[in-house]
């Protein structure tokens, strides 16, 4: 990598131990996967859950508290593994509680905002078109690149510290024109018609375009879609496909065309998603059990919008005794949620409104085991991918459907 002067400086050492380690560490990545220099970034979003640390990782981030590291932009982090207010309910021991504020006291030493939000990118840091940023975790950057038209790789955590450090990240992957391009045109011949269809769609082109590298271009689907579905589309796209950006045509910045999608040619690969597509997506996912043990509203943590959507389909109605209802969102929203009485409204009902969480980094095997959950009911495609790795009979379904189930106990399909 060609290093700027001030950049060789961070190389040498002259601001700190910290930033020299910083540095290494990003060259290293960039040699990898061969950078030529580095790009300043606007913010970082960093992925830092006790699940995914383990006590090594903690200790990672509280060294480099210790010698004397601090961020240089803005800096969020994604959620934690335990809600402070209602772990003992869901059964959570007091070590990983312990372990989360840690993690929580190292990155606030360290001056980042702990804001503990998997959205940061709705609620803090809304991305801009063209500014480069090093932002982990798969929801956001797929949002960034492809809904807002900023610049991201998946920067796993570590790597993703270095750049808050630093300000700056190796020049690689979507960083670059060349990689932005649409390699596949996805005809979408069905028709979605609530935010759950459009994450449905996201897992029937995951399931075929599955790599990183690809970036689909969507076409066929009318209208202008709001940020809940495009949120969902994208976390969807992330989770089956690994996918760092999709391009819908006629919406998404560098998409007013196809050819304009694939850098003034239009894609040599084409795939068709059937009318029945969305529908095929919901019913791979099928029930072991006609009860559901729980019913859980995240992946991506949920907006205002959402949660009153929520409490409003529940209509004040209880939560069937044998099942469980949570829903996770960041402290800003449910504060405003409190606030505007959707949580009292949720509350009564029997559901639990949960804080600064995502449910799958919720130590999400041990919770099952723990209350003997295993059929999920869902209406996040990308958390029905996940949970299936944690020992969980995922069910896709339309948010109206699992609120149907968190109700009366039975799924009506």
């Amino acid at each position: 990598m060609q290093l700027s002067d001030s950049e060789q400086a961070l190389r040498d050492g002259t601001a700190g131990e910290a930033a020299r380690r910083a540095v290494d560490m990003q060259i290293k990545v960039g040699d990898f996967f061969g950078a030529e220099r580095f790009v300043p970034i606007s913010s970082a979003h960093v992925m830092a859950d006790s699940e995914a640390l383990g006590e090594i990782g903690i200790r990672f981030l509280e060294e480099l508290a210790e010698i004397g590291a601090k961020f240089s932009v803005p800096t969020t982090i994604n959620p934690r593994g335990a809600d402070f207010l209602h772990f003992q309910t869901l059964g959570q021991s007091d070590d990983v509680v312990a372990q989360e504020r840690r993690i929580v006291a190292a990155f606030e030493k360290l001056g980042a905002l702990a804001v503990n939000t998997c959205i940061n990118y709705e609620s803090i840091t809304p991305p801009r078109f063209g500014e480069h940023l090093a932002w982990g975790d798969t929801g956001t950057v797929i949002f960034a690149n492809s809904v807002a038209g900023a610049r991201s790789n998946f920067e796993g955590g570590p790597v993703a510290v270095a750049a808050a450090i630093t300000g700056r990240t190796p020049a690689y992957g979507f960083h670059l024109d060349q990689q932005r391009r649409a390699t596949v045109n996805v005809e979408v011949q069905a028709v979605p018609k609530e935010p759950s269809d459009w994450g449905a769609i996201g897992c029937w082109i995951g399931r075929q375009v599955s790599d990183y590298w690809q970036v689909p271009a969507l076409t066929g689907l009318d209208g202008q879609p709001s940020i809940t579905e495009l949120k969902q589309l994208g976390a969807s796209l992330a989770s089956y496909g690994s996918l760092a950006m999709f391009h819908l045509v006629g919406v998404t910045p560098e998409a007013p065309t196809l050819a304009a999608a694939g850098g003034g040619r239009e894609p040599a690969r084409k795939i068709v998603m059937p009318p029945d597509g969305i529908e095929q997506a919901y019913r791979s996912f099928q029930p072991e059990s006609e009860q559901p043990d729980l019913v859980v509203f995240s992946a991506p943590q949920l907006s205002l919008v959402e949660i009153r959507r929520i409490a409003d389909l529940l209509a004040g109605r209880p939560v069937h005794s044998g099942v469980q209802l949570l829903l996770t969102t960041n402290h800003a929203y449910r504060s405003l949620a409190e606030r505007l009485g959707f949580v009292a409204q949720i509350e009564r009902s029997g559901g639990l409104v949960l804080e600064d969480v995502c449910f799958y980094i919720l130590h999400a095997r041990e919770l099952g085991q723990k209350n003997h959950w295993r059929t999920l009911v869902t209406d996040s495609a990308k958390l029905a991918n996940i949970v299936a790795g944690y020992g969980y009979n995922p069910v896709l379904r339309p948010t109206a459907i699992c609120v149907e189930a968190a109700v009366t106990g039975r799924l009506p399909w």
